[in-house]
């Protein structure tokens, strides 16, 4: 018990002592720490959330296509059918739209196709304009913090001189912090959003492989159908 007692008081202790550390930095960073703290906790957002929306079973469940093909083999596929299949997940939209028009040309089949896609796609690739925006910005927000501190700084010469390196040292400080902070919240916003763009190119290759798969295989079974009607009139 005392030793437990023990670690959570130095847990406790440590856990006060970085938060007033962190306090005191955004104290020293001057105003500009407040806008770059907003970038941090939107990149954060955005790149918790694309993670969870951009997984793999998500957009692209597996054996769906194969699924869909057996309730198209086997009459199955009803409205009902159709709207779950839409809801369920990206690839889900895309090859709704092709059972929906699978009765049409192949041209009608392959635009209704197309068109879902590009709304699917714009679906996954929300919110990575505004991480890029914040990669982008949160730099220049550091540069501008480094301008105003050495700004103060020479202020402070121009008035104290340099005989007192205590009224130099919150400008120096704010210059050093704003730097610092925007190249923090920058880096990890780029990744991410290099790394989601990457993963969104991937995931529409292997979307258009499945609505690929699906629209020749309704092409093929429509060509049957169509050979069965005409060797059935022949018949006749």
């Amino acid at each position: 018990m005392a030793g437990e007692f023990c670690s959570r008081s130095l847990y406790i202790s440590f856990f006060r002592i970085g938060r007033d550390l962190m306090v005191e930095i955004v104290k020293s960073g001057g105003w500009l720490m407040l806008p770059i703290i907003l970038c941090a906790i939107i990149a954060m957002g955005i790149i918790l959330e694309r993670f969870w929306t951009l997984q793999q079973k998500r957009v692209i469940p597996e054996d769906l296509t194969s699924k869909v093909w057996g309730w198209v083999k086997k009459d199955q596929l009803d409205q009902k059918q159709i709207q779950t299949l839409h809801q369920g997940s990206p690839l889900g939209q895309i090859l709704a739209a092709g059972l929906i028009n699978r009765d049409r040309d192949r041209v009608v089949l392959k635009d209704a196709i197309e068109d879902t896609g590009r709304h699917v796609v714009h679906e996954l690739e929300r919110y990575l304009e505004t991480l890029g925006t914040v990669a982008a910005v949160t730099p220049l927000l550091g540069l501008l913090g480094t301008v105003i501190g050495m700004v103060k700084v020479f202020t402070a010469i121009t008035t104290h001189g340099v005989g007192n390196p205590t009224v130099l040292a919150g400008g120096i400080a704010e210059a050093l912090i704003t730097t610092a902070a925007g190249l923090t919240v920058a880096i990890p916003a780029l990744i991410g959003y290099r790394y989601y763009r990457t993963r969104v190119d991937t995931l529409v290759v292997d979307m258009e492989k499945e609505a690929i798969k699906l629209v020749e295989a309704l092409h093929r079974r429509s060509e049957k159908d169509g050979k069965s009607g005409k060797r059935g009139k022949s018949g006749k």
